[in-house]
């Protein structure tokens, strides 16, 4: 094997590994095998009731992201195989100096992968506040009635997402769906409403 099917080799699985990581998790592409990524984002639905959980854990992964993982490597070994083998195959550059050009390249593309993801991760924890999980105050629509005494359901908009939840009344009186409520308090996924009119008055 020559150095240009060595670069060409390190290319070809970099690049691939790549495409198939993107295509796993940015599009959603079930693969036949899973491709792990080496960090997560907080779900935007699923932390509703528990913003503060969300932040610790987003917090907790974003202060502790390892520069070698998954991402660096596929990023290292495209740039270092890309470089590599242009040089190697294209340039009069003896090898030891295309070597080094390759390995440059492939540690600038890894570090500056880990640089973006850092930064995405601080990005991501610092806008994940307790206010922002809060659900007293909230204007919500009926969805499903609420009968005297009893459960129905809520719909409201949390952080530019639409949400639903379990509700019932806080004096116990029916609401109709359609009806325009305020959360007054949240137990144990349930939210306590008021009507909007009962509310202000």
């Amino acid at each position: 094997m020559t150095w240009s099917d060595f670069y060409l080799l390190c290319f070809i699985i970099g690049f691939s590994l790549s495409v198939l990581s993107f295509l796993a998790g940015a599009v959603h592409i079930h693969l036949p095998f899973k491709v792990h990524m080496p960090f997560h984002s907080a779900p935007h639905g699923g932390a509703t009731s528990h913003g503060g959980i969300a932040k610790s854990a987003s917090s907790h992964s974003a202060g502790h992201i390892s520069w070698f993982n998954a991402s660096t490597v596929m990023a290292f070994l495209a740039w270092f195989g890309g470089i590599g083998y242009i040089l190697s195959a294209h340039s009069h550059f003896v090898g030891l100096i295309a070597l080094a050009f390759a390995i440059a390249g492939g540690l600038s593309a890894s570090w500056a992968v880990f640089k973006f993801m850092v930064k995405l991760m601080n990005t991501e924890s610092s806008h994940l506040k307790d206010e922002d999980y809060r659900h007293e105050g909230l204007v919500c629509t009926v969805t499903m009635p609420v009968r005297a005494n009893g459960t129905g359901e809520i719909m409201y908009m949390q952080n530019d997402v639409r949400r639903s939840a379990g509700a019932r009344s806080c004096n116990g009186k029916p609401l109709e769906k359609g009806a325009e409520v305020v959360i007054e308090r949240y137990e144990n996924g349930v939210a306590y409403v008021n009507r909007w009119e009962e509310f202000t008055s």
